[in-house]
This record gives structure tokens, sequence and C-alpha cells, in this order.
């Protein structure tokens, strides 16, 4: 039951430390794979400390209480919960801060989170009782931090974020600066905060320059203070575009030219990141500074990465005499009903944008698990060597189209416990105020023209990706004249090169292959008189199969719960064949939990048009959209004729 602070004193001044950081898987199968992953971590890398993530408005607070339970008392980890404060009632911080008491955890890093709701959202004539307002008494994370230490005392060990390149949270939209964070964080550090922790950064400068002006700052509240700087290894180019953009910090010239030059090859993407993490770190590590000197990785659930990083850096202490970690490597992986995977570590699936309109921020993410084309159960290879198979099977980004046994599955690059990646004013000025369909599908048809709306809710790219210019045409059919909002869809692929502009990924020499898939929301009448069964007469065929939820967790399938749809695959010489998009029902219904949400989130944001004197529009169009989340199916159709280009949207068209 350590403190962090501790820990970092009972090092030689000299010493170089680092902490990991991880997230509640969202599934079970994950979450039993990452506390394996966990048991190999700990006892082949050894951090100071691991980070567990809270997910804003404590969306995630059971799982990352259990999954900081695993840590701190089966793994025996110094361990460090997130706490989000707004958008919570004080009895659920209450609640947080007592069971980390009992499991042993002593050590809180106290966020912000999300802009409090009621402050952004609510109607001028909408009343919310005291006993439901989630933001009377948490703002901003000073008063977290005040709270902690007026009810706690010292028990706890508390950390506060640092921002390197300046905090984007609209106070000074079109100055972004660490000065204007600075008199923040001097509050918070006065107020009790042992140590800080900045965000991730891929700039070298920013970041000394910021840690400079710390330790310089007259009021000296810095200059003792452990500043741990946050840093996330490379996964893939996709990932580095979407944490970053975000996140609102910048990658040099130099790096995003190398990351570019191999941005279809995730492997190469990886090698490029740990070399230039390598620079960072070893530079960091030379800029002087009383006592030991940190560094905080942002792991995203995986492993390959981080540890290639930290092997490199030298940050792995050395092995002491009490450690035993061989029965690490006998634990098996979990599998759907498989004890043991046929995965290989090859290369992936680099540049797949699986969106119509960009579905969903974790849809933006490529999604990449690798499974081989054989369905026996292969040997798994049993080693001490952290970048073992067992280390590697899903080490590829992991995407809301990835395996959702992946610990990595759908990772959170935000806070927010949906994906609207907008502020409630930019929500407004995208996507207004609509009261009508025809006004929703009206906004569909002119963001696949090309025209405003950039980018819909379930989107965080303000243009279409060139795949899905290519069946444009298909998806505004769909749209107009079926009715069809379209999310998510990719064209079908018959065996072109890996380094095709468009549709090529991986290493050079490979060829890759897609089915056509495509996903919309339609109305509940439509889905369940026309579309489902023109769908089951489809399957019965075996052209098509198909996925359906709605908000209130009905679900329909043409499939078997265990069923698992490769849509996209590669073959590269000396490799297993190489899955790098699949569905599959678990986690399709994970997506659908969050594509409601979504809407929900987008219904709040019309809050703004009140705050502007529109207030019986706002009402109005916060009423239909939530008419909506409850009366709209999503539905996910995959065309099984890979080598029939225009199969899918024919058969769709014709129903």
């Amino acid at each position: 039951m350590e403190k962090i602070t501790d820990k970092i004193a009972a090092l030689p001044s000299s010493a170089n430390y680092f902490s990991l950081e991880f997230f509640p898987p969202k599934t079970q199968i994950g979450f039993s794979n990452l506390q394996t992953r966990l048991e190999r971590m700990s006892g082949a890398l050894r951090p100071l400390f691991v980070n567990i993530t809270w997910g804003a408005g404590g969306c995630t607070s059971s799982r990352s209480l259990e999954l900081a339970e695993i840590c701190q008392r089966q793994l025996r980890l110094t361990t460090c919960l997130h706490l989000t404060c707004t958008n919570m009632k004080r009895k659920k911080v209450d609640e947080a801060l007592e069971e980390a008491k009992a499991l042993g955890v002593r050590n809180i890093l106290a966020l912000r989170g999300d802009p409090p709701r009621d402050e952004e959202y609510r109607l001028e004539d909408e009343e919310v009782g005291k006993e439901e307002d989630s933001n009377e008494d948490f703002t901003w994370a000073i008063d977290l931090v005040k709270y902690i230490r007026r009810v706690h005392g010292d028990y706890f060990c508390i950390g506060v974020a640092g921002y390197p390149e300046g905090h984007a949270d609209q106070s000074h939209p079109t100055d972004q600066d660490p000065l204007h964070d600075l008199p923040s964080l001097v509050d918070k550090t006065k107020a009790g905060a042992d140590f800080i922790m900045t965000q991730l950064f891929y700039d070298l400068d920013a970041y000394t320059k910021y840690e400079k002006l710390l330790r310089e700052h007259e009021s000296g509240v810095f200059a003792t203070i452990p500043i741990i700087p946050g840093l996330m290894p490379l996964q893939s180019y996709e990932i580095l575009m979407r944490s970053t953009k975000l996140a609102h910090v910048k990658v040099p010239r130099e790096l995003l030219q190398r990351v570019q030059a191999v941005k279809g090859d995730d492997e190469a993407v990886k090698q490029v990141g740990v070399e230039a993490m390598t620079e960072i770190v070893n530079a960091i590590k030379e800029v002087k500074q009383k006592g030991p000197r940190g560094f905080h990785f942002y792991t995203l659930n995986l492993e390959k990465a981080v540890t290639a990083l930290l092997e490199r850096c030298d940050l792995i202490p050395p092995e002491s005499r009490e450690s035993d970690t061989s029965a690490i490597d006998d634990i098996p992986i979990m599998t759907n009903g498989i004890n043991g995977i046929d995965i290989v570590n090859g290369t992936r699936s680099g540049h797949r944008t699986l969106s119509t309109t960009s579905s969903s921020a974790a849809a933006q993410l490529t999604v990449n698990s690798h499974r081989s084309s054989s369905p026996r159960p292969p040997t798994i290879l049993h080693n001490s060597n952290p970048l073992s198979r067992e280390a590697t099977w899903d080490d590829y980004p992991n995407g809301r189209f990835g395996d959702a046994r992946s610990p990595a599955f759908n990772p959170p690059l935000t806070y927010s416990p949906t994906s609207l990646t907008v502020t409630p004013t930019q929500a407004l000025s995208l996507w207004g105020t609509p009261t009508t369909s025809a006004e929703i599908t009206h906004l569909f048809t002119s963001h696949l023209s090309g025209s405003d709306p950039k980018q819909l809710p379930w989107s965080e790219s303000a243009t279409l990706s060139p795949e899905t210019a290519l069946i444009t045409s298909e998806l505004t059919a769909l749209t107009q004249q079926k009715g069809y909002w379209t999310v998510a869809s990719q064209p079908a692929v018959d065996g072109l090169p890996s380094t095709h502009p468009i549709h090529g990924w991986g290493p050079p020499g490979g060829f890759v292959f897609q089915k056509a898939f495509v996903e919309f929301f339609v109305p509940a009448s439509t889905f369940t008189e026309r579309l489902q069964p023109h769908l089951n007469a489809l399957h019965k065929e075996g052209e098509v199969s198909y996925y359906a939820g709605k908000s209130d967790g009905s679900f329909l399938s043409s499939e078997s719960s265990e069923a698992v749809h490769a849509v996209t695959w590669g073959s590269f010489a000396g490799k297993e064949i190489a899955t790098a998009t699949m569905v599959e029902e678990v986690s399709f219904r994970a997506w659908v939990e969050e594509a409601f949400g979504i809407w929900g989130e987008w219904g709040r944001c019309v809050g703004e048009a009140g705050r502007r004197g529109e207030v019986q529009r706002a009402r109005d169009s916060r009423a239909f959209l939530r008419g909506l989340e409850r009366g709209v199916w999503l539905v996910n159709v995959i065309g099984h004729g890979y080598r029939e280009g225009g199969k899918l949207w024919e058969v769709l068209m014709a129903g």
C-alpha cells in the first residue's frame, strides 16, 4: 500500500523509473486476457506503478475498480486510479474513494473529465433537482483535489495533469498555450497535488520548455515536485493522427514524414515509433533535475511496442530475488471456447478506414487482429520472452471491428463516455437542430456529396476516405431511396496488391481482399416490415449475413453467437493469412451501445441553441433526436461475394 511519491523518494537520485497505463476492456473476454497480459508484463517489465483509467461521469467505474483490485491486490502492483469528477454525483466520488481505500489503493490521479453537462446542455427552463445535479460540487480538477484533502487528509497521494502544449478546453480556442494553464496548475499544487503527469506529446522541445517553465516558476511550487512526462508508443498511423488530434498536440514534421513513409505497414510504423520515442526518452534523461527521472507510457493495453521501447531505453529495472515469473508463461490466452489461438505476428491491416461517414471515433482506428485461416487450435509458444506470441497475438490496433477477445479492443483515446468529439457549439454549427427525418437524410446525403457537414456525429474525420469515395453513389442511393443512414462501409476487393494506393495495406509483395459491407440506421418499421424479411431471404441464398441492434438491447442476427466474419484479409510472403477486419456479435453489441449513445449526446448538444434564445427549437430537436434513438435499428450487412464487386448494393436496393 505504497504511495507513488514514497516509492520515488526511495530511489537513488540518479535513477530512472517508469509507469504503465491501462484501461478496462469493454468485453469480459478482453478483461480476462488483460489480466493474463498484466501478469506477464508486471513480471517482465517491473514498472514502479500502474495507472488505471476512469471514464467520464463514472461510465467505467465498476470495471475500473475491478481492474485496480487485480493490479493492487492480486499482482501487488502499486496502483494509481484515475478519477474524473464532473458529471458525477458527490456520492459516486465518495464511493470510489472509499472503495479505493478498501482495495489498498493510495494513489489518485485527479482529473476534471468532460465539461459539466448541466452547464452546457440544460435548457433555460429545465429544472434539475439538487439530488440529481452532478456539478454542484465539482467543476474543475482542483475541486476534486481540495475535496480529497478535506475528507481524506493525506491518505492519498494525489496526481494532477499537466499539458506541455497547453490545454485545449476552449478557454483560449485561438491561443493554446501552457502559460494559460499555469495559474490553475499552481492552485492544484498548492491545494495538495503530490505529482504532475503530463498529457502525451511528441514534440521534445515543447516538453523541455514546459518542464523548465514549471521548475523556474516564481511561486516555487514546482521546484521539487515529480513531473512525469506522458508518452504514447506508436501503434499505427491512424492512431497517431487521431490521438494527437483529440489531444490537440503537434507531431513534429520530421517524425510525421518518417511515419507517413511507411503508414500502410503497422509493423514498420512501430519500428519508426520505437526509434523516435527512444530519442525523446534519452534526450529527457539528459535534462538535469533533482531526484529520479520518471516516464509514463500510455499502452492502449498493448505490449509489444512499449516493451521494445523500454528495452531500448534501458528502463527495465533488474529482477529482484523475490520475483518469480515462471508461472506466467503457462497461462493460456482466453478465447471463445478455444484454449489457444492460431495467431501470427505478421503485418497488418494498415490504412483501413472503415467509415462511410467515418463510423464512430472507435471505428476510425484501423481494426487489426490476426487469425489464421486454419480452424485447428495450434501450439502457443511458451517462453519467458515478453515478445512471444502470447504477448503479440493481438498486437495490431483494435478498433471496434477488431477482435473482441483482445484487451486492446476499442481503445478509448478520450475520457468521453461516447465518441462525440466536438463541443456543443461545434455540434450546433455542424448539424443544427433537426426536427424531421428528412433533415437527417439531408445531412447524410450532403456529407456523402462532399458538402457540409464535413463530418457527422459518428465520424471524426472532416473528409471521406478515398475508399468511401469509390462507393459514394451506392451509399447515396441507399440513403435517399431507402432511407438508410449509413455510418460505415467498404467495397469488395479481390486480390489487389498490398501497395495499392487506396486499398493496400501491409508489407510490399502481398495481396489484399475485402468483402463489401455496410452499416446503417433504419426506422424500426422499415426494418421489421421490409428489410429483415429481405435479408433473411438473401441469407438463405448465401448472399449476406447481418447483425441488428436497438438502444433498448434488442438484438437480431442471421448468425450464431460464435460466428466471426473476416471482411478484410491479406496474403503475404512467408506468413499465414492475416485477418485485418472482422465483424462478430460481441464487438457489434459493444458498438450498438456506443452508437446509440451518440444520438443521446447529440440530443443534449442542441441545448446550445437554447442558450442562444431558441429554446423551443432546441426542445423540439432534443425530443426528436431522443425519439430517433429509441425508434431506429442499427444494422450491419455483409456481402459474401467479394469477387462480385457491386453485388451487395444491388441486392440491398432490390429489397
